[in-house]
C-alpha cells in the first residue's frame, strides 16, 4: 500500500468474528441466526456463469470491485477485535457493551491515533446485538455539545444521537440487530442496526481545563449499555472471555494487518461476515451477484482453488490495484476552496463503495456532514506549502466566522508519519472561541499562525507553528443549514477564507 495511505490510515480503530446462536429477548422479540437480508441474498438464483466460464480479466475486475466493496467491513472488523477483545476497559479499549472513555486531551508528544483532536473527549463502545437488543443511556447534557454516532460494521452512520438531533435531555435508546421484531418500551428511541455489531463513537465537548475535565468525566461515567432484559433492574456486567487467538495481531495497525492479508484470507473473512454478523444491504444485490461468479458468497467458504490457474495468477495484483484506486479517489473526492480542501460528504454511501473505502482508509469512520465538517489546508491561498519559516494570518470578516450551531476550532499538525500536535511552550494545539481571541475594531477576527509570538496583545489569537511544514484543520461542529452555510460540503454559501503569508518571514 502507498506509504501515505498507510500512515494517514492510522486514524482507523477495529473488530472480530465470534458466532453465537441468537436467543429470544425478554418481550418475545425473535432474532434469527440468519437475518432477513442475508436470506434474501442467499436465495438469489445461481449465477449464469461459474468461475470457469469467466475470462481472467473478468475475474480480476470482479475481484478488484469485491476488494473495494469489502474494505470498510474488513477495516471495521479488525478494529472491533483490537478494541474489544480485552478483559477490562481503559481509555481506548473495552469489552463488548462497555464504554472506553478518554479522560484528557493528548499531550504534545502523543503518537497514537493520527489527527487527534483537542475539542471533544471520546467515548467508544462496541455493541454486541447477537443475544438481544441493548439500551444505551446518557444523562442530561445541558447545553454542552455532544455527539454519539452509531456505525454499522459496513461503516455508514445508522443513527446520530446528539445535540443536533435530540437536544440536551437525558435519553434511553434501544439498539436492536437485524431480525428483531419485539416491542419498544415506552419513552425509548429505537435504532435498528443492519449488522449484529455496531460501534458508538461518542464525543463530548471539554474546554481543556481541569474543572471541565472533571465535569465531563462525571458525564462519561454515566454513559451506559444494558441488555433490554435487564433494563430497570439490578445488573452486573460480566465481560466475555478474551480470545487468545483472534487470527491477527492485537497491536499492529489495522492497515498493516489488511495489507498483509492474502486475497483468500481477505475474501474468506468477507464471506463469513456477510453470512453472519454483517449481511449485505438490499442495494448491494448487484455486486453480491457479481461476486458469486468468482465463488465469493455470503456464508460460504471462499476457495480460490476453484478458479483456473491463469485466473489465480492474474489475481496476484488485485490488492495493489484496488488500493491504488482507493488512493486515487482521494485526489478527486472533495473541493478546493481558497487553499482549503473541503472533504466530500461522508457517513452515507449507498453503492459508492469506492468513497466508502476511501473514508475507511483515511478517516474511519467519519461523521455526517450535518454533524461535522473538517476542512484542512496544506497550502496558503496562493497554493504555497505552509511552513513555519513564514508568518501567516487568517481573517474572518465581520460576522463571517464559521457558521455553526455547535462550535468551531482550528488545529495545527506536523506531518511525522501521521498528523500530530505541534509541541509548543503554550501547550496550545487548537484555537477557537474558548481562547477568547480579540476581534479587530471593524468586527473582523484575525488569527496568527507562526513560530514566534505575534506580540503579547495578540497571543490569544496565536496558534504556534513549528519551524518547518505544518497542516491546519478547521473543525466545524453542527454546521448551520441556512445561508451562510458550509453545507452541502464544497457547494455551500460560506467558504473558509485563505491563509495569507506575511510579507516578511518570522525572525
Amino acid at each position: 500500500m502507498n506509504t501515505r495511505l498507510a500512515r494517514l490510515a492510522a486514524m482507523s480503530l477495529c473488530m472480530s468474528l465470534t458466532l453465537l446462536t441468537l436467543s429470544c429477548s425478554r418481550d418475545g422479540g425473535r432474532q434469527t441466526e440468519q437475518t432477513e437480508q442475508t436470506e434474501t441474498v442467499q436465495k438469489q438464483d445461481a449465477p449464469v456463469q461459474g468461475p470457469g466460464a469467466l475470462s481472467d480479466k473478468e475475474v480480476v475486475d470482479i475481484a478488484t470491485d469485491a476488494y473495494i466493496y469489502g474494505y470498510s467491513l474488513i477495516t471495521t472488523e479488525v478494529t472491533r477485535v483490537q478494541m474489544s477483545n480485552v478483559a477490562k476497559a481503559d481509555a481506548l479499549h473495552a469489552p463488548p457493551n462497555q464504554f472506553a472513555n478518554v479522560p484528557r486531551y493528548p499531550p504534545g508528544d502523543y503518537r497514537g491515533v493520527s489527527a487527534p483532536n483537542a475539542d471533544t473527549l471520546y467515548s467508544v463502545a462496541w455493541v454486541d446485538l447477537r443475544k438481544e437488543p441493548m439500551v444505551f443511556s446518557h444523562p442530561d447534557m445541558g447545553k454542552r455539545f455532544f455527539l454519539f454516532p452509531h456505525y454499522s460494521l459496513w461503516m455508514p452512520v445508522v443513527a446520530s444521537p446528539g445535540s443536533r438531533t435530540m437536544g440536551g435531555k437525558a435519553a434511553d435508546i434501544l439498539i436492536s440487530g437485524p431480525g428483531w421484531n419485539g416491542q419498544v418500551p415506552s419513552g425509548m428511541e429505537h435504532v435498528k442496526s443492519p449488522t449484529q455489531h455496531l460501534v458508538i463513537l461518542g464525543r463530548t465537548y471539554a474546554d481543556g481545563t481541569e474543572a471541565d475535565y472533571k465535569a465531563v468525566n462525571a458525564l462519561q461515567a454515566q454513559y451506559k449499555l444494558v441488555p433490554l432484559s435487564a433494563f430497570g433492574k439490578p445488573y452486573t456486567y460480566t465481560a466475555p472471555p478474551v480470545d487468545p487467538n483472534p487470527g491477527f495481531s492485537m497491536t499492529d495497525k489495522p492497515q498493516k494487518i489488511i495489507d498483509e492479508m492474502d486475497l483468500s484470507t481477505y475474501f474468506g473473512m468477507m464471506a463469513r461476515l456477510m453470512g453472519t454478523t454483517a449481511p449485505p444491504a438490499p442495494e448491494d444485490n448487484a455486486i453480491v451477484a457479481r461476486m458469486a461468479k468468482i465463488g465469493l458468497e455470503p456464508g460460504k467458504p471462499f476457495d480460490i482453488g476453484k478458479l483456473s490457474p491463469s485466473a489465480q495468477a492474474a489475481l496476484k495484483d488485485v490488492t495493489r490495484t484496488a488500493q491504488q484506486k482507493i488512493f486515487a479517489r482521494r485526489e478527486t473526492s472533495g473541493t478546493k476552496q481558497n487553499g482549503w480542501f473541503i472533504p466530500a460528504a461522508a457517513g452515507t454511501y449507498g453503492t459508492d463503495y469506492l468513497q466508502r473505502a476511501l473514508i475507511a482508509a483515511f478517516g474511519w469512520p467519519a461523521n455526517l456532514p450535518e454533524d461535522a465538517i473538517y476542512p484542512y489546508a496544506l497550502t496558503d491561498g496562493n497554493g504555497e506549502t505552509l511552513n513555519g519559516a513564514n508568518s501567516y494570518t487568517l481573517t474572518f470578516p465581520k460576522d463571517q466566522t464559521p457558521p455553526v450551531n455547535g462550535f468551531w476550532s482550528i488545529t495545527m499538525y506536523i506531518d511525522d508519519g501521521g498528523w500530530w500536535f505541534n509541541p509548543n511552550p503554550l501547550d496550545r494545539f487548537t484555537i477557537s472561541m474558548r481562547n477568547k481571541p480579540k476581534f479587530n475594531d471593524d468586527g473582523s477576527l484575525t488569527l496568527y499562525f507562526q513560530n514566534k509570538s505575534p506580540g503579547k496583545d495578540k497571543e490569544n489569537n496565536w496558534l504556534p507553528a513549528p519551524q518547518g511544514k505544518f497542516i491546519l484543520m478547521m473543525r466545524t461542529y453542527w454546521p448551520k443549514d441556512t445561508p451562510p452555510s458550509i453545507l452541502p460540503p464544497g457547494k455551500g454559501t460560506w467558504q473558509p477564507p485563505p491563509v495569507v503569508k506575511a510579507a516578511n518571514p518570522t525572525s
